[in-house]
């Protein structure tokens, strides 16, 4: 399927007799443009070791603008008024140190990397999760590292040397550190597990070990990736307009739509097509309508605990991916967040897999050839 765009152009125009006599002659010229796409492409099956050459492009919707001269923006300052906790400038205000990553005992080592249990300090609870080391020699300045933010998977079943083994070996073949840490609460990490949509517990999970990578020896700090999932898609999103350290995002899946699209999109009783939202992800709905009020009467506040509002100073280039009959995460959320990637003039490349599921079951190794390209292109 060839890729398809186009742009329209609004313009909101007054009476001119009226604006010369209240307004400056600036004022007439205001209008907004929309970045809208035309069709949505598909992908077609790959099946290879992670050596295979990429697919064709052609499936697929990329936008890498022109380099310019212009430096790096940094992140906007914080405010000094007391903010909601669960706002993207609220998490900007915290500290996140990381520790030392400790190897706590060595697993049985894949192909050409070596396996540990390992944890490092997040708030002062103990966080562990397991990091993949590749043989040989290190590169100058040390290995490239991807943080990897598991999906839900209920606390009290998740194990760490049990799931997502095939994913983070697919990235650890490829000669990257690779840290999929548990989050608090989960397997032997301390701490309760909170949930992430409406605490922001798990996001400073990620942000300490964001900055325990850095310090970690044989990682290159300036070449610190991160891949997610489902809900490891909205924590990657979430850092990713948190801190400048993370250079390039890969996300699955992701529930990576604002909170009043999260509302209106992921049901809580669906009988259609659009998946309903599961019992873990309602929590914060209620409580936050009853306390702020709705969207549409508090427009200020789900603005600021949404990471969508803050896509213009994400930190780097951005990798998506979602199934056409995902039954978990509407495919829409995918939809949106590289509309609004694209609006901001960030590099972004889009990829859905028809008649596929929630984990990419079908086109696994194609979603998985694509990801290890795009971390090659902007970590290596």
């Amino acid at each position: 399927m060839k890729k398809t765009m186009f742009r329209q152009k609004y313009y909101i125009t007054l009476p001119l007799v009226i604006l010369i006599l209240i307004f400056s002659i600036s004022a007439c010229s205001n209008f907004v443009q929309i970045n809208k796409p035309d069709t949505i492409g598909t992908t077609a099956e790959l099946i290879g070791p992670p050596v295979e050459a990429m697919p064709s492009s052609t499936d697929t919707f990329t936008n890498t603008p022109n380099p310019t001269n212009t430096p790096t923006p940094t992140m906007t300052p914080v405010p000094t008024a007391t903010l909601h906790p669960m706002s993207v400038m609220a998490l900007r205000q915290m500290s996140f140190p990381g520790s030392e990553i400790v190897l706590e005992r060595e697993l049985e080592p894949g192909s050409n990397y070596r396996r540990y249990y390992a944890y490092y300090l997040s708030e002062g609870l103990k966080i562990y999760g397991l990091l993949t080391i590749p043989n040989g020699n290190m590169p100058e300045g040390g290995w490239p590292a991807i943080i990897f933010n598991h999906g839900y998977i209920p606390p009290d079943v998740y194990r760490t040397t049990e799931r997502y083994i095939a994913y983070v070996d697919w990235i650890a073949r490829s000669q990257y550190i690779v840290f999929r840490i548990d989050y608090r609460g989960h397997d032997q990490s301390e701490g309760e597990a909170s949930g992430a949509y409406g605490n922001p517990g798990y996001a400073v999970d990620v942000l300490n070990a964001v900055a325990s990578m850095k310090i970690f020896p044989q990682a290159n700090p300036e070449k610190i990736g991160m891949w997610g999932h489902s809900m490891g898609g909205y924590l990657t999103l979430r850092a990713m307009v948190t801190t400048s350290d993370i250079k390039a995002g890969v996300i699955w899946a992701g529930v990576v739509a604002s909170y009043p699209d999260m509302l209106n999109l992921w049901r809580r009783n669906s009988t259609g097509p659009t998946p309903t939202a599961p019992a873990f992800a309602r929590r914060w709905r209620q409580a936050w309508v009853e306390e702020f009020g709705s969207p549409e009467e508090n427009p200020e506040f789900w603005r600021s605990v949404s990471s969508n509002s803050y896509v213009n100073e994400i930190s780097g280039p951005v990798q998506l991916h979602h199934g056409t009959l995902d039954e978990d995460v509407p495919l829409i959320f995918s939809e949106l967040l590289w509309q609004e990637l694209l609006a901001a003039n960030k590099t972004v490349e889009f990829y859905t897999y028809e008649g596929d599921n929630h984990n990419l079951s079908n086109y696994f190794s194609a979603a998985m050839t694509r990801t290890l390209a795009f971390f090659d292109q902007y970590l290596k």
